[in-house]
């Protein structure tokens, strides 16, 4: 028969796996209770993009997310199991993905006859902000950033790559330099299309035209804020205000903790008389 000390780390090793387990299965379902309070609320059918960068298991192995084939897998079922007529709440807090899932998700949430609002709580870029191009309205948290969406070739942005040309002779290029140029010059010309199809029906053609060069062309760093009060400035259909049942959601995902915390703060809100 094994020892006690044996059965002891049988048990603390089970208990090692199980509980991070268990622990990941409980917040969902909180995640699930909280998204039907907003649902009950507004009476939509409510879909989150959030993306954080999450710890796995009790390893804390880091898990960078990012808008990918998986996710418009998922908000694609989950658009086709809402009744076209039926509002849809589209809560996004992302650093953007893959151009071609970005572009799925955008063009079906376009198609869909229900009013769509993308919640922007914190951040939207990149493909996060090409999914908000697509809404009837986009309500923002007042310090919230939207961003550009420049294509980028590997790591560099199609803009930058596109000026090469402009500032040294043919012979001065290379090969692989000269192949850059032309799918960067492709990749501009088709985001650029694609935008502007996306805002021809809430402005005219010359508003849609500027606004989707002023977005792809590299007017802007790929990192750029785009505030709230800037984006209505561009003509966006922008809102200020988020409902709390939003925040409570976003709690639910919370930051991977880093070991040395770097914000620490009373999690209450106070009052002006409490102060003084």
């Amino acid at each position: 028969m094994p020892d006690l000390w044996t059965v002891l780390l049988a048990a603390a090793l089970l208990l090692l796996f199980a509980v991070p387990i268990v622990q990941q299965q409980m917040t969902r379902a909180r995640r699930l209770r909280a998204i039907r309070d907003i649902e009950a609320e507004r009476r939509t059918r409510v879909i989150a993009l959030i993306h954080r960068q999450e710890r796995i298991g009790f390893l804390g192995i880091p898990l960078f997310r990012y808008i990918d084939i998986n996710d418009s897998e998922e908000i694609l079922r989950a658009i086709r199991l809402t009744e076209p007529e039926m509002p849809i709440d589209f809560i996004v807090h992302t650093p953007g993905g893959l151009i071609l899932s970005s572009e799925q998700i955008a063009m079906a949430l376009r198609r869909h006859r229900g009013r769509v609002t993308v919640f922007v709580p914190h951040y939207a870029m990149s493909g996060g902000t090409l999914l908000c191009l697509a809404a009837d309205e986009v309500a923002m948290d007042e310090n919230a950033v939207l961003g550009p969406v420049d294509p980028r070739i590997g790591e560099y942005p199609a803009a930058s790559i596109l000026r090469v040309p402009r500032l040294k002779p043919p012979d001065k290029i290379d090969d692989t330099t000269f192949i850059l140029v032309d799918i960067a010059a492709k990749a501009q010309n088709q985001m650029r299309e694609f935008v502007t199809g996306l805002l021809r029906d809430r402005m005219t053609v010359e508003q849609a035209d500027r606004l989707a060069r002023l977005l792809t062309e590299g007017t802007w760093t790929h990192d750029y804020p785009i505030t709230l009060e800037q984006a209505r400035e561009l003509g966006l259909p922008v809102t200020p205000g988020m409902p709390a049942g939003v925040y409570r959601l976003m709690d639910l995902f919370p930051q991977a903790m880093p070991r040395r915390p770097s914000v620490a703060y009373v999690p209450i809100p106070y009052r002006e008389e409490e102060r003084e």
